[in-house]
Parts: C-alpha cells; structure tokens; sequence
C-alpha cells in the first residue's frame, strides 16, 4: 500500500508492532533488544579498552576525597552506576569513533536517549562508553549535551571532548566544536544568548551541508529550533523545519524525531503532528516521555481519554525503569510532570478512583531534598496539591477531612501549601455539617489573617517613615507604602479565599443557598459547583448560562456536562438536560459513577430509560496506531524494591545479616573505612541523633569497606565509641549490590538506606557525599513508615484498540 501524506502505511504499522512485540519481549526478561534496520553501529570493529581504562586524566593536585571522581568536579554528580543495553532505545544512526565496538553502541543509545530527553540516562551511556574507550571524544560531547541546563557541569565535559577531538572523525570533531562554542559563549544578556544561539544554528547547518545524509544532527537541529526560542532564537519557518523533519523520517520512519515534531506543532496547529503522536511511543518505547508526548497533541486537541492513555504508558514505562534500576523517582527530571498531568486528564475523563490512586502514589513516593520535598516542583508536592483537586472536583469531602491524619499532610513548614491543606479540609468538614471541627480551622485561618493584616500595617508604616527620612516627595512616598502593602496581599487574598469557602460550605450545609452562594463566589470555587449552587439560590437562568458557557470552555469533560444535565433537569428542560446527557454518554467509558458527581445523576439516567450502568464504551478514532496493552509496559504505581540480603562480619567477630532486622525497621550506612574523615563526620552526626532514630522505631548498623581487624581498631581510637553496630565488607559485594559502587573508576560510594520491616527499600542516597542531614531522614522514615506501600500493579480499565488506522495527520 502506498503511503499518503497524512496516512500511515500498513508496512508501518506491521513493522511498528515488530517493533513493539521486540521490545516488550525483551523488557519482560531483562534481556536486549535488536532492532529491525536500526541503521549503523559505527565504525569498524577494534580491540576493545580495558574495562577498567579511566574517562579522564587523574587529578594530580591534591588528594581526593572518599567518594569524589579522580576525574574532577563534573564527574561527581550524575549516575555512576553501569549502563546496559536497554531494549526500546529507538532507532538512531550515529557512528562514533572509538576502538571498542561496544562503545559505539552506547554513544548510539545515548544519542537516542538525548532524543528522547532521557538525560539521567544518556550520561550514564556516555560514561559507559568513555570507560570502554577512554579516547571517544564524542562520548564526553554526550555527556555535556545531556547537561546542556546545567551549563557548569556541560563545561567540564566539552571540555574533555576538545581534548581529544583529534582523535574524533571530521564529522564529530564539528558536532563537539560547536558545542564547545555554544556553552561557553558569553550569555549574560538577551543579545549575547541570541547571538550564540545563532552561531550554533550556523554551526550545524555547516556540518549539514558538508554530511547532507546526517539525519541524527538534523534531529538535534529541529529540536534546537524549538529549545532554543528560550534563548531568543528565531524559528525560520515551522513548515521549513517539519520539511527537515521528514527528510529524517523518509530515511528512517521510526526515528525519535517524531518527539521534536510535536513539540514544533503543539502550540500551534496539534494536527499537524497526529501521526507523530501515533508512532512517537513506539519509536522508542522504551523511554517514558516518548509516550509521554504524544498526550501534549491529544489534550490539545480535547482527546483527554487518548491523552490519559500515553501518560499512563510513560508512567508505567517510568515505574518499570525505576523499579528495576533502582533509581529515585525524581531523579527523572519529567517524571512527576507526566503523572500530574496525567491526574488532571483523568478528571477530565471521570476517572476519579484511578485519579485518586495515582495522587497518592505520587505522595507516597521517596523524598529527597536534592529531587523531590514540598519546597520543590516534584512528585511530593504534585502528589499533595493533586489528591485535594481530584477530591475537591468529585466533592468527596470525606476523603479530604480523612486526610487531617495523612502524615504527608502535617505542616510542612510551606506556608502556602499548608494552607491550600486548610482551606480544603475546613471546607470539606464544613460540607459535612462537622461544625466544631470547621470553625477550629476557621479560627486558625482567622488569626492568621490579622496576623498578616498586623504585619502589612507594620510594613507600611515602616517604608513610610523610611521615604520621609529620605526627603522623598508625595509621589514615591505613596509608591514605597503601596509596594510595601503589595507584598502582603497575595497571603491576604488566600486566607481570605479560604475563610470564605469553609463559611459558605457551612452556609450551604445549613441550608441558606443564598448567602453560600454569594460567600462561594466570593471564595472563587470551581464553576461547575458555583452554577450548580446557583440553581439552588433559584437563580436558574443564571445557572443555565454559567454551565453552558463552562461546557463550551472545556469541551471534552465530563463534569462540566454532568452540572448541565443536573441542572437543566432541575429546571424542568427535560429535552435538553437529555441532550446534554447524551453528548456525556460519548464521553462516558471510563468514568466512575460511584463518586457523588456521578451517583446525582442515576435517578435522572433512570428517568430517560437509560440503564443503571448508563456508560457507553470508547469510539476508536482511527487514527491512534498499534498500542500495546498497558499492562505489558510496567505497573500503574511505583512500589518499592525489596532489599537485598546480606550476611558480613561484625566487630566482635560475629556475623551480622540484614535478616536480623526483619520485622524491624533499619537505616544502612554505607562508609569508605576509618580514613574517610567526612564518613566519620556522618557517623557522629548519626550517633548524637540516635536517640531520635530510636524514638522513631529506627535501628541503625553501618558498613565499611575496611577489613574487619580495621574496624575493630577504629572503634577502639573512637572516644565512646558508636551506639550501633558496625560491619566489615573489604571485598565491596554488598556495596555492589546496593549500587554503592562507581562502576565506571570502580570504587565504593557513599549509602545511606532505609529499609522497612518487610525488607524493601523505602528511602536511599547514593553519592560521592555522605547523607548528613539526619533530622531529615528521621522525619522522613517516620512518614514512609506510617503507611503500607503499593505491592502490586493496580487493575485499571481495559482499553481495547484495533490496530486500524485511517487519517493521521501530520
């Protein structure tokens, strides 16, 4: 069959579900993929370096600490475990320079990772392949464009590929000068960042023109048309740069390109990229946010049950990756952004349970104060602020008052995040005539709010004296006190929002329609709920227009048509409360009508002879591509990996096993013997704070890379010794086993793990520092402690798609 423009071909779509069996096959037992013409490996094979060869040339200044890269500064941040060859990667063309053939397949892995924005990842690959092969400059290019937002550490690693760019092929050496060039260029300014940007511009369209068959520098050009907008770079034409797009795409049809296509059309004309986001998922289906972006098209587009379908596939694409590599969540930089968005979609689509399990797995998940705290736009913050917003959009009011006893919802020390925690629990208990417990919230809210009334009065005086000491005229002593009182009134405004909605929550519970009607408009609640309370203030016309207007606003959702049909049927509009009802039907597949939203509209469904189930199952669209069954690409929630056991000598020459502390919580220190003075400073900050571990139900035990005769002797020379135990592994396996280990310079790395009662790993810190801040790890054990985690995949809603697809788009 000829391909078309805006169609899919059916050799496509069968070689996409090679493709995509391949894949799934290999990712279920660990194995690696081959790829079906996934293009040249590189160079001609040669005698591979040893395994053990440095990236880098050793630091001959001083001594280096424990932990820290004999290769400098750069190199102690990032992943410093062993790559592997993930099936899924995508199929790239990119051949490297190097003597070790397996090298070269790591720079092509990490070149399609940097396509799919998989950056933790494609330095790790990078790094691999530098190890194998010490000289591949190219290598260190990978792994300072994996870098390309943290231009400190990108500096140091262009630096090491100019270094060795000789040894690099024409081709490559060019890729690693304009970098160079990029990175370093001055950029203190909006003239100096469009400069440099269009010298890089500049800078591939020479290498283009002299390899014109490069399709993998033609990606990094399109995607750099888009990325480098931020810099004040000036797209050419988008038709221009989706005609380079093709040029890649004509040679290999499922390239990652696909990522950048939809990225060039998102904001602009979504359809243009339909067939993109069909086949973006499988051109590298093993990267997360390559399902991920096709939802940016579907959302845009109103497709929220297409959308919610490729977040849930990069979520659990994400939580199988970081279940069996053993990675923190967030150490994935787009991760939490997928799975809140994903939440969000799934309101819109009525999937309020799964909406709900998915926020509080996000809540649920490890914090850290480098990734992931409330302080931070990360899982735990997403997780906090999205549980309250499915909650409050299903008006599950129960629920958000049984959050007053969730842990993860204990003042946080965030001021506006704690009270978005108030004002939804003092409303919900408001809603749910629980009055004594709303009005103590009421009154916390409340002095708060002259609190902040008092502190304003205070500021504005204070900038008014200073003004008028300073001889300034009428006119900037007026500014100094209004930009004083401005400081204050977003706080103002939020309180007030607040006491607002619990007293009109509490109006409406009590009856009086009308003063919760003007308290809730006040308070700014969601607009589906303020109309539906408009028509119980009787003010139905009102009603009627406010949810029209909504459901014409948010085409696509559920909750805005369910108000309609609520409330045209309450008005007696029987033909069109029926109507709207209808057009919710089509989008009704995955909705749960059990939440009260939902179970107000089983009487009225009765009434039209619908059936009590009144859900009708999903159009296919025809245009969506071969999908896989969701269950096949890894579980709906991350659950926590078990611990894996371990059996070493202690000092009293008794043997010490993870298996004594079953049933017990224990945190496990790894630290680099007796000479490490940062370790020792870990240890006693451990020890002065034990007793805190202890209160919290917490054993401590460390392990040391010394022999044991050195442990034992080191624990002789410390005054008072240590209140936990310790022990010896000389020979670093169980280091290895926790990924304690720089696989790369192949020495151990500092540990710090919490591991729970059942043997699974709920909290770590691997790095080149020891974890010092033991107040954090205290609180922080207490709360993953105060909760079951998950332990299996969830069961979701079966999704079935024909492998069918008519008119795609471009």
């Amino acid at each position: 069959m000829r391909m078309r423009s805006g169609f899919l071909s059916l050799g496509c779509l069968q070689y996409s579900a090679v493709i995509l069996a391949t894949w799934i096959s290999a990712a279920a037992t660990g194995q690696e993929a081959t790829t079906p013409a996934a293009g040249a490996a590189g160079a001609a094979p040669a005698a591979a370096a040893p395994a053990d060869a440095a990236p880098a040339e050793a630091a001959k200044a001083e001594p280096v600490k424990e932990g820290h890269s004999v290769h400098g500064e750069v190199f102690n941040e990032g992943p410093r475990q062993a790559a592997w060859l993930m099936p899924g990667m995508g199929a790239v063309r990119f051949p490297a320079t190097s003597v070790s053939e397996e090298a070269r397949l790591f720079v092509q892995q990490g070149v399609a990772q940097l396509h799919g924005y998989w950056y933790f990842e494609s330095e790790r690959s990078f790094r691999q392949a530098a190890m194998l092969d010490p000289d591949c400059a190219i290598a260190y290019w990978g792994m300072a464009m994996s870098n390309r937002g943290n231009p400190g550490r990108a500096k140091g690693f262009i630096a090491e590929g100019m270094k060795r760019r000789e040894k690099a092929s024409r081709r490559e050496k060019l890729l690693i000068e304009a970098f160079d060039r990029l990175i370093n260029a001055k950029a203190d300014n909006d003239g100096e960042r469009e400069s440099r940007a269009n010298r890089y511009v500049s800078d591939l369209e020479d290498l283009l023109l002299e390899f014109p068959d490069d399709i993998e520098t033609k990606t990094i050009l399109c995607e750099f048309f888009w990325a480098g907008r931020r810099e004040g770079l000036k797209m050419p034409s988008q038709l221009a740069v989706d005609a380079m797009i093709q040029e890649v795409l004509d040679v290999e049809p499922l390239h990652p390109v696909h990522h950048f296509r939809i990225h060039l059309w998102d904001g602009r004309k979504p359809e243009k990229a339909l067939q993109s986001s069909a086949l973006g998922g499988l051109a590298s289906p093993g990267i997360a946010h390559m399902w991920h972006m096709p939802g940016h098209i579907y959302s845009r587009l109103r497709r929220y049950h297409d959308a919610v379908w490729q977040q849930e596939a990069s979520a659990r694409v994400d939580h199988a990756h970081m279940m069996r590599d053993r990675v923190l969540p967030d150490q994935i930089h787009n991760f939490a952004h997928n799975n809140e968005w994903c939440i969000r979609n799934m309101i819109a689509i009525g999937r309020a349970f799964d909406a709900e399990a998915l926020a509080g797995n996000m809540l649920s998940l490890p914090q850290h104060p480098k990734y992931n705290d409330i302080n931070r736009i990360g899982s735990f913050r997403y997780g906090r602020e999205r549980l309250l917003e499915v909650l409050e959009a299903f008006e599950r009011w129960d629920r958000i008052a049984a959050l007053q006893s969730n842990v993860s919802y204990a003042d946080s020390g965030n001021t506006e995040e704690d009270l978005k925690r108030d004002r939804a629990t003092g409303a919900a208990l408001a809603a749910l005539g629980r009055t004594v417990e709303a009005a103590a919230i009421r009154a916390k809210l409340q002095a708060s709010l002259d609190g902040e009334k008092q502190k304003q009065s205070e500021a504005v005086a204070e900038a008014e004296k200073k003004a008028r000491e300073a001889k300034s005229d009428d006119k900037a002593i007026e500014k100094a006190r209004k930009d004083a009182e401005q400081k204050f009134a977003g706080n103002l405004r939020r309180l007030e929002k607040a006491i607002q909605e619990i007293d009109g929550r509490g109006a409406l519970a009590a009856g009086d329609a009308a003063k919760a009607l003007e308290l809730l408009t006040a308070a700014e609640i969601p607009v589906e709920q303020l109309a539906l309370l408009q028509q119980k203030a009787g003010k139905t016309e009102d009603a009627i227009k406010k949810i029209a207007d909504r459901v014409n606003s948010k085409n696509g959702e559920v909750l805005p048509l369910a108000a309609q049909t609520e409330i045209l049927f309450a008005a007696g509009r029987r033909d069109e409360a029926k109507a709207s009802f209808e057009k919710l039907r089509k989008l009704s597949s995955t909705i749960d009508l059990a939440v009260p939203r939902m179970a107000r509209l089983a009487p009225i469904a009765a009434e039209f002879g619908f059936p009590a189930d009144w859900r009708l199952p999903a159009e296919n669209p025809g245009d969506l591509g071969v999908r896989p069954e969701l269950d096949a690409l890894g579980p709906f929630r991350w659950s926590p990996s078990a611990a894996s056991e371990w059996t070493l000598p202690g000092v009293d020459e008794m043997p010490r096993s993870l298996s004594d502390y079953r049933g017990r919580p224990v945190v496990v220190v790894f630290y680099l013997g007796y000479g490490c003075l940062h370790c020792a400073e870990q240890l006693k900050a451990i020890a002065k704070d034990y007793q805190s571990f202890r209160e919290a139900g917490l054993e401590v035990i460390a392990i040391s890379t010394d022999k044991q005769v050195n442990l034992k002797r080191a624990l002789e020379n410390l005054e008072g010794g240590f209140p936990f135990p310790l022990a010896a592994d000389p020979e670093l396996g169980v280091f290895r086993k926790y990924r304690c280990y720089d696989d790369f310079e192949k020495v151990p790395l500092h540990g710090t793990f919490l591991v729970d009662a059942k043997g699974r790993v709920r909290w770590q810190d691997i790095s080149f520092e020891p974890f010092m801040n033991t107040q954090f790890l205290v609180k922080e054990s207490k709360r993953l402690l105060s909760f079951e985690p998950e332990t299996a995949p969830a069961v979701t809603v079966p999704i079935t798609v024909l492998p069918v697809v008519t008119s795609a788009g471009r």
